[in-house]
C-alpha cells in the first residue's frame, strides 16, 4: 500500500495536531501561566476576581497561537516528521526521546 506522506487522517487534523498546538502554546505562554498560577495561589477563593488581568493575558497568549495559521503549519510539519520517523522505525516519539541507558 502506498501511503501519501502528506495525507492527514481526520483524527490527525482534528485531534493530534491541535494537541501538539496546545502543548507548544503552553510552552510559549509559560510566563503568563506562571503569573496566573502565582496569582491564584496568592488570592485563594478570591482568585476569580483578583486574577482577571492574568487570566486575560493567558487567554490572549494562547488564543493568538491557536488561531495562527503559520503556527498550525509549524505544528503540522513537526507532527508529520514524527509520524514519518515512527513509520520508519516503529518507535513512538516519546520512547525515542527517553534517555537510553549508556551501559548494561
Amino acid at each position: 500500500i502506498f501511503l501519501d506522506p502528506w495525507h492527514l487522517r481526520h483524527v490527525e487534523k482534528d485531534v493530534l495536531i491541535p494537541k501538539k498546538m496546545r502543548e507548544k502554546a503552553r510552552e510559549r505562554c509559560s510566563e503568563q501561566i506562571q503569573d496566573f498560577t502565582k496569582c491564584c495561589k496568592d488570592s485563594g477563593v478570591l482568585m476569580v476576581i483578583k486574577c482577571r488581568k492574568e487570566n486575560s493575558a493567558l487567554k490572549e497568549c494562547l488564543t493568538a497561537y491557536y488561531t495562527d495559521p503559520a503556527f498550525y503549519e509549524e505544528c503540522k510539519m513537526e507532527y508529520l516528521k514524527e509520524r514519518e520517523e515512527f513509520r520508519r522505525t516503529g518507535i513512538p516519539a516519546k520512547k525515542r526521546l527517553q534517555k537510553l541507558p549508556t551501559s548494561m
